[in-house]
Order: structure tokens, then C-alpha cells, then sequence
């Protein structure tokens, strides 16, 4: 369990880091899609910085819920504007990735609990 709780967390830190990445690149496609919206480069870029320092607070073991909680908001704000675009396949992925981040989170509390509890 614990090495598979180990792989999705490994694979959640990379999709925000490269998908915060791909926005603080100002890639044509995040900016052509984004700006759809009423996104200009200095708020994608913000964004991009927001889920890459998510994903990095991911990999410590003390901040690894702030971290998750803020790619979760990210994931979630895409997912409102993945669904207004119609496109339901990333939709449905993006959904996926924010389910795990909440099953990671939720484990993280109950570990937590339990090394509180024995103590």
C-alpha cells in the first residue's frame, strides 16, 4: 500500500509541476485557452507558479496537505474551464487527479492520527 500511495503521489507532483510549468511558460496552447477566459499572462503565470509550488510542497512530508490542497483549487478552477470548453476527456482526467489528491490527503490524516494516537 504503501509503495502504491508512493507511485500516485509521485505521478500527482508531476502533473502539477508540469502543468505549472507548461503556464509559467506562457505555452501557446495554456494561453490561447486560458485567455478564453479572462486570463492574461500575469494571472497564468501566477497560476503556473501556484500549482508548481503545490507540487513541490507535495514531496515534504510536513507540507504535503498545503501543497496538495493548493493543486486541488487549481485542478478545480481548470475543471470548470475544461467542462465550459466542452472538453469532457481532460474534464474526466482532471476529476480523476483531484479524487487522488483527496484520497492522499485523507491518508495523510489518518497516518497522522494513528502516530497521535500510539504516542
Amino acid at each position: 500500500m504503501k509503495i502504491a500511495m508512493k507511485v500516485i503521489l509521485g505521478i500527482l507532483v508531476f502533473l502539477a509541476i508540469s502543468s505549472g510549468i507548461t503556464k509559467i511558460m506562457l505555452m501557446p496552447q495554456e494561453t490561447e485557452f486560458f485567455s478564453k477566459y479572462g486570463f492574461n499572462n500575469i494571472m497564468l503565470i501566477i497560476f503556473g507558479v501556484v500549482q508548481v509550488f503545490g507540487g513541490v510542497l507535495m514531496v515534504i512530508p510536513k507540507t504535503l496537505v498545503y501543497g496538495a490542497s493548493a493543486v486541488i483549487v487549481t485542478f478545480g478552477i481548470s475543471l470548470i474551464l475544461l467542462i465550459l470548453e466542452g472538453n469532457y476527456p481532460v474534464s474526466a482526467v482532471t476529476l480523476i487527479a483531484m479524487a487522488l489528491l483527496i484520497v492522499v490527503i485523507r491518508l495523510k490524516h489518518i497516518t497522522n492520527r494513528s502516530k497521535m494516537d500510539a504516542a
